[in-house]
């Protein structure tokens, strides 16, 4: 059976970077994945593939009928990469480009192909309608969000569960991905305990794993023997063996400053 995970989080949270290094895990374990990066930038993908790869927009504007191979490339340990792209920054809808990609990948049958994993990195949250597209129209399964335990990270975080809970989306978990906070575990697991569900791994933040993606490396390609490859493996191991899914039950914004600001003394972000 397919596992089909949509991780989402605010921008800017580490999202691409643990996506890829999930990704190069798996691939690791012979699992045969599928990377599509969901963000304008499409930079989810370069760790994987060595370089930035062309995008299904771009590629769409120059070729009507393109083959599998101009939409598809296939990165570290044969993943297969795909970024959907999207417009000039100030140009039309971020997340069109996203509904435009899945319809593409479904035309050349990207997703009736033999594989164990499907990974979509997703911009944000779940308001945009394109943004929406793998939880709402079931390209995904289930849904992972990536926070730190800062304010903004939780709050965005929340905003997530909102979408989710809207569209009787499944999660999974939470993935804890550290910016030195202090008691950023703690804040995030009980982070998670508030929406009902729980935190299913914890990245801690590491020089090691910037060096890599500046020599366009997951941290599991350049450094595998690393403490923090194994915190992926780790993650990776859960998220495959975990089968607690939950609707979420968002905070309010009256409750969700309560819960923050009850760590305000314990922690020096706000």
């Amino acid at each position: 059976m397919i596992k089909k995970i949509a991780i989402y989080g605010k921008g800017g949270i580490g999202k691409s970077t643990t996506v890829a290094n999930l990704s190069a895990t798996w691939s690791k374990q012979d699992l045969k994945c599928l990377v599509i990066g969901c963000d304008p930038k499409a930079d989810t993908t370069r760790t994987l593939y060595g370089n930035r790869i062309p995008t299904i927009v771009n590629t769409l504007k120059d070729n009507r009928n393109p083959e599998r191979d101009d939409l598809i490339f296939e990165g570290y340990n044969g993943i297969l990469c795909v970024e959907s792209g999207g417009p000039e920054p100030g140009v039309g809808c971020a997340g069109r480009g996203v509904i435009v990609a899945m319809k593409r990948l479904e035309k050349i049958g990207v997703f009736d192909e033999e594989l164990d994993v499907v990974v979509y990195d997703v911009l944000g949250d779940v308001v945009c309608g394109g943004f929406s597209v793998p939880l709402r129209e079931k390209y995904a399964d289930e849904v992972l969000i990536v926070t730190s335990g800062e304010y903004m990270s939780l709050y965005a975080a929340n905003n997530i569960v909102r979408g989710v809970n809207k569209l009787k989306g499944n999660l999974c978990g939470i993935i804890c991905n550290c910016r030195n906070v202090n008691n950023e575990e703690e804040i995030v697991h009980e982070f998670a305990k508030k929406i009902g569900t729980d935190v299913v791994g914890t990245i801690h933040r590491s020089n090691l794993i910037q060096e890599s993606e500046l020599n366009a490396k997951t941290v599991v390609e350049k450094y595998p023997e690393s403490s923090e490859a194994q915190e992926y493996f780790d993650l990776a191991s859960n998220i495959l063996a975990n089968d607690k899914v939950s609707i979420p039950q968002p905070m309010d914004d009256e409750e969700f400053e309560k819960f923050f600001t009850s760590f305000i003394g314990k922690t020096n972000d706000f």
